[in-house]
């Protein structure tokens, strides 16, 4: 007899072919979320669950299955996954690390180019019928070539954005908690500096840092009082990691000039003061949204979760147990 599994949330029809091969598969391809309640009830007599960012997996929910033995994050984050409740309750967690930074760091540079040059704004202008005409200070942006990029977590994501900022001959310094080998900075071209360095120094700051008790407010008010009044703030890591309300009421004086968000915190219910703002690119978590890439996501995760329930040993095991 197969094992069950559960899939939270609609997922590409050859992963689901994939995992019938193994287990017996109960899916949710209506994508319909689901609530602790709900999610607890259809995972009480499952032996693994393929999840999201959306799924909260905790000790609550782990009392109640019993037969759990993996969940597999289609994500990189496990923000989501109380590790600790993992390993009392011996179940496995993994993620899928590795096959999306390319396309995340892509995004960041869409949100660095939107946010610099104004896009969103000067679309929603054009849309509105509101264009008459060329003129000499109509949406005056900043520059991105030869400017200072001052990134928060030199990882790979962050390393990947490093790299892009080459083609514009940028500047590029970084913080982390732990300074890269001299190997990574010279392929990144990136020198290492104080958080309050990198504040005061960068024109663009962008961050690639996990979300954690430790980032949880990285960047508050006080740090947004260091950047300069041109700079802009770029997030596609994880909500939380920035104060919303502190980057709203920043951004609504003028303190600094710009942000580009992907994420926020609360998400999906975030902070609707930032739709009055014309001064931010809103993206909706989409990141690492290209066909190949959230599929080589959905696909890790289900090998992942194979390698749970056959062998023991999955490739990105989060909680070796």
């Amino acid at each position: 007899m197969k094992p069950k599994v559960l899939v939270t949330r609609e997922v590409f029809d050859d992963v689901l072919e994939y995992l019938s091969k193994h287990f017996e598969v109960i899916s949710n391809q209506s994508d319909q979320p689901m609530d602790a309640e709900t999610l607890a009830s259809k995972l009480s007599d499952k032996q693994g669950a393929m999840i999201t960012l959306s799924e909260r997996i905790d000790a609550t929910l782990l009392s109640r299955c019993p037969n759990l033995k993996a969940v597999c994050n289609i994500a990189v984050g496990y923000n989501n996954i109380d590790i600790e409740a993992c390993n009392k309750a011996g179940v496995m967690a993994t993620n899928t690390p590795g096959v999306l930074d390319d396309t995340t760091g892509d995004f960041t540079w869409t949100l660095i180019l939107a946010t610099t040059r104004r896009l969103t704004e000067a679309e929603a202008y054009l849309r509105a019928g509101q264009w008459d005409g060329w003129k000499l200070k109509q949406f005056l942006g900043l520059d991105v070539h030869h400017a200072t990029l001052g990134i928060f977590g030199l990882g790979r994501i962050g390393q990947v954005v490093a790299h892009r900022a080459t083609g514009f001959e940028m500047k590029v310094i970084y913080h982390d908690v732990r300074r890269a080998v001299s190997e990574i900075e010279e392929a990144c071209r990136a020198s290492f500096v104080s958080k309050e360095e990198l504040l005061s120094q960068a024109d663009i700051v962008t961050i690639h840092v996990p979300y954690s008790s430790a980032t949880h407010h990285l960047i508050g008010k006080a740090e947004l009082k260091q950047m300069k009044s041109t700079a802009i703030l770029i997030n596609a890591s994880r909500g939380g990691v920035v104060d919303d309300v502190a980057l709203i009421e920043t951004l609504r004086s003028g303190t600094i000039a710009g942000a580009g968000l992907d994420v926020f915190e609360n998400e999906p219910k975030f902070n609707p003061e930032f739709l009055g703002l014309k001064n931010v690119v809103l993206a909706p978590h989409i990141a690492s949204s290209s066909k190949a890439t959230r599929h080589k996501m959905a696909m890790l995760a289900a090998e992942n979760l194979v390698a749970a329930l056959t062998t023991g040993k999955p490739p990105n095991l989060l909680n070796p147990l």
